[in-house]
C-alpha cells in the first residue's frame, strides 16, 4: 500500500506540479487514495443501502438529525465569520488574490478551508440520512454528483491551492450552509414546521452563488495576479455543470409544482387558507418533502 501510495503520489505531482508545502502533514492531505477510496465507500452506500432498505422499516433518526444539522450550520458559521473577518483583515484583493502576498492571512485561511474540506466528508451522512429513512427520491444524480465531487476537488485544492483566490466560493458556499442545515435541522422538530418558510429561497440561493462564484472567478481571468489560470478555468467549469444541474432541479421542482397547485384548485381540490391538504399539514405533505438540492 505504502509503494502504491508513492507511485500515485508521484504520478499526481508529475501531472500538477509541485504541491504547497503549508499542509504537509496534515490529516488526509498527504495522500489521494483515502479520499478516493472514501469516495468509492460512500458511491458504494449509495448503491447497496436503498436496496439493504427496501423490505425494513424506516429508521426514526429525529434527534440525530437535529442534532447533525445544527451541529454542521455551526461549522459553516463559524467558517464564514473566520474566512470573512481573514479577508477582510488581511486586505484581500476581490477581483483576485494569489496564495503567497498575505502570510498570516493565507495561513488563517488554510486552517479554515481545511474544516471546508473536511466538512465535505461529513454531508456524506445526508445520503445516508436519506437511506435510512427510506427517502430514496431525494437520492438524485444532482445529489450524488455534488457530494462525491466536492470532496475530491477540495483534497485538489487543499494541496495546490489552499487559499488566495480559492477562499470566496467556499464562503459563499458556507453561507448558504448556515441557511440550508438550519432549515433542515428546524424541520425535524415538528413543532417548527409551520414557521419554515425559506426553503424556496435556498435554491435560488445556491444558484446566485454559483453565478457569483463563476463570475468573481472570471475576473480573475481577466485582471491576473499570479493564481494559476488552470484552477480558474475549472472552476468556471464546475459551476457551468452546477449551475445547468440547479436550474434542472429547480425548474422540476417548483416551477412543475406550481403548475400542479393551479390544477388542483381548478379541480376543487386547492389546500384550504390555511395551508393545510386534505388534514394534513404542509409540512407533513408531499410537498414539504420536496427534493433536497445540496
Amino acid at each position: 500500500m505504502e509503494a502504491f501510495n508513492h507511485n500515485l503520489n508521484a504520478y499526481i505531482d508529475s501531472w500538477m506540479g509541485p504541491r504547497d508545502s503549508r499542509v504537509r502533514g496534515w490529516l488526509l492531505l498527504d495522500n489521494y487514495p483515502p479520499t478516493f477510496a472514501l469516495t468509492v465507500m460512500y458511491l458504494l452506500i449509495v448503491w447497496m443501502g436503498p436496496r439493504y432498505m427496501k423490505n425494513r422499516q424506516p429508521f426514526s433518526c429525529r434527534g440525530l438529525l437535529v442534532v447533525y444539522n445544527l451541529g454542521l450550520t455551526l461549522l459553516s458559521l463559524y467558517m464564514v465569520y473566520e474566512l470573512v473577518t481573514a479577508v477582510w483583515q488581511g486586505e484581500y484583493n476581490f477581483f483576485c488574490q494569489d496564495t503567497h502576498s498575505a502570510r498570516e492571512t493565507d495561513n488563517k485561511i488554510i486552517r479554515v478551508l481545511w474544516w471546508y474540506y473536511f466538512s465535505k466528508l461529513i454531508e456524506f451522512m445526508d445520503t445516508f440520512f436519506f437511506i435510512l429513512l427510506k427517502n430514496n427520491h431525494q437520492i438524485t444524480f444532482l445529489h450524488i454528483y455534488h457530494h462525491a465531487s466536492m470532496l475530491n476537488i477540495w483534497w485538489f485544492v487543499m494541496n495546490w491551492v489552499p487559499c488566495g483566490h480559492s477562499y470566496f466560493g467556499a464562503t459563499l458556499n458556507s453561507f448558504i450552509h448556515v441557511l440550508m442545515y438550519s432549515y433542515y435541522g428546524l424541520s425535524a422538530i415538528p413543532a417548527m414546521r409551520p414557521y419554515l418558510w425559506w426553503k424556496k429561497f435556498i435554491t435560488q440561493g445556491q444558484l446566485i452563488q454559483f453565478v457569483i462564484t463563476m463570475a468573481q472567478t472570471t475576473f480573475a481571468v481577466v485582471w491576473p495576479c499570479g493564481f494559476p489560470m488552470g484552477w480558474l478555468y475549472f472552476q468556471i467549469s464546475y459551476m457551468v455543470t452546477m449551475i445547468f444541474l440547479f436550474s434542472n432541479f429547480y425548474v422540476k421542482t417548483y416551477k412543475s409544482h406550481g403548475v400542479s397547485l393551479k390544477k388542483d384548485y381548478q379541480n376543487g381540490s386547492a389546500a384550504t387558507k390555511n395551508g393545510h391538504m386534505n388534514g394534513v399539514g404542509p409540512t407533513d405533505s408531499k410537498n414539504y418533502r420536496k427534493l433536497r438540492a445540496d
